[in-house]
Parts: C-alpha cells; structure tokens; sequence
C-alpha cells in the first residue's frame, strides 16, 4: 500500500520514523511543504489552503491513505479535508489521554505551536477527558526553526528551553507532551532540562496504530525496508546532499525514539 505522510516541514518525519518501522513492508511519500513552512505563523485560511494543494498532488500520486504527520494542520484542517476526501484521512492527536492514564493525579504540559493550543481541537481534547485542572499549554515556536535548520542540542536551544519552562514546578507535573512533531528532535535538551519523574510524551505510536486500523495493515517487525520517496512542496528529492541531510534527520530519530 502506497502511504503519504504529509507535514509543514521536516518534524512529520518522525511519525514516518516510527510507520517505517511498524510497517516495513509498505510504500511511502513523505511530503514536507518547504516552500510554506512553519505553519505556525501562518493564517488559518493559508494553512488550509497550502494542505488542500497537497493533498490534490498526493491523491495524484495514488496514495491509499494520508497522515497529516503535523499538529497545527490537523488542527486547522483535517475535519475540512476529511469532508471533501473519502480516502482514509489520519491526523495527529496530542499523548494526553496517555499522560493523564499513567498519572492521573499530576499535571501535565502540553508544548506546541501557538495556533495548535489555541485551536478548538486542542481545547475539545481537554473537555472530552475532562482535564481542564490538570494540563497547561505552552507554545515554543522557535523549535520549529531550530529543527529546520537541524539545530538540535546547541547552547542557544538549552537556553531558549530552560527560559521557556523556567516558570514551571515540574514537582507539578508528571509529562510534558510534545504536540508538534518537530519537537521530537530534541528529546535529549528536553531530558537534560526536566526532572526525572516527568516524562517525554508524544502521539506517533497512537497515530501509526491509528493508520494500522484504519487501514486494516499488518505490523511487523521484519528485515524489509520501507520503499521511501521524499517531496519538497510537490518537488521530488533526489540531491544526493539533500537526501543525506534527510537521512541524518532520520538518524537523530533513532537516538531520541528511545528516549522518555
């Protein structure tokens, strides 16, 4: 089955991360919109149009499923996208139902883009688990643009975070979840800044089992790999150089996927 995993930039791989390994012996498109991203400072209405552009050009790919491997374009767009598209359509969905099931007596942190936690799915989340006493949320954009540009673990990043949180009683709080998929690259900052007991939480398990039903696709752990084509805003990846810096990325996954 042929798969797209579509984000604002490069912060979606880390959901195709985990798919590849949960699903090794499918085919994938990953589709970053370079040309527009972040996403979080864009418009509402300029969000949704640049996801409706890619999702004609992946439906043109022939594409039996899409992720929308991006939290601030399943806010803005996937219930839009879902009404106009009849393929199975899978957004992304903060951990906070698992944060709040493994420590239901602690706070928790949601950390994204500023129009994700001031977007009404973040808030009908929050009401439907009946959360409202027990979860913060805290916009950290420049995460974005340092993941981007594949800034991950510099002074300037431990400095920007430690300033950002610094105003939290993490005796508080059980977990910090990461409601942007960029903000996975930076794992080990995050685990250098926080308290042991809070842990690292984000929804790329619960988005790939998502898929898996949707999508009535086998798990399997297997020594297949993943047949992978990478797109730049419709532009199809074959620099050599890109490609390696791509894979880098993908390297730095699999050092931060272990960590909680």
């Amino acid at each position: 089955m042929k798969i797209a995993f579509f984000d604002s930039g490069i912060g979606g791989l880390s959901v195709l991360h985990h798919a590849m390994g949960m699903l090794p012996r499918e085919e994938f498109i990953f589709f970053a919109d370079e040309e527009n991203v972040p996403y979080g400072t864009k418009s509402r209405e300029e969000i949704l149009q640049f996801v409706d552009e890619a999702f004609k050009f992946l439906i043109g790919q022939k594409v039996s499923a899409i992720v929308v491997a991006c939290n601030t374009a399943t806010s803005v767009a996937v219930k839009k996208m879902r009404e106009k598209y009849s393929l199975p359509i899978i957004g992304m969905e903060p951990a906070l139902k698992v944060a709040l099931d493994l420590y239901p007596e602690r706070k928790v942190l949601v950390a994204a883009t500023a129009i994700t936690i001031t977007g009404e799915k973040i808030f009908e989340l929050i009401e439907r688990l009946d959360a409202k006493n027990f979860v913060e949320l805290k916009a950290l954009p420049r995460l974005v643009e340092f993941a981007e540009r594949q800034e991950f673990n510099s002074a300037e990043v431990e400095n920007y975070l430690r300033g950002e949180l610094a105003d939290y009683d993490f005796e508080k709080f059980s977990s910090l979840v990461l409601g942007c998929t960029h903000f996975n690259y930076f794992k080990d900052t995050l685990r250098k800044i926080l308290p042991s007991q809070v842990k690292i939480l984000d929804g790329n398990a619960g988005t790939v089992n998502e898929l898996i039903r949707r999508t009535k696709l086998k798990s399997a752990r297997a020594k297949e790999f993943s047949s992978v084509k990478f797109f730049y805003s419709k532009k199809l990846v074959t620099d050599a150089a890109e490609l390696a810096r791509l894979e880098k990325y993908l390297k730095r996954l699999d050092d931060m996927e272990a960590l909680t």
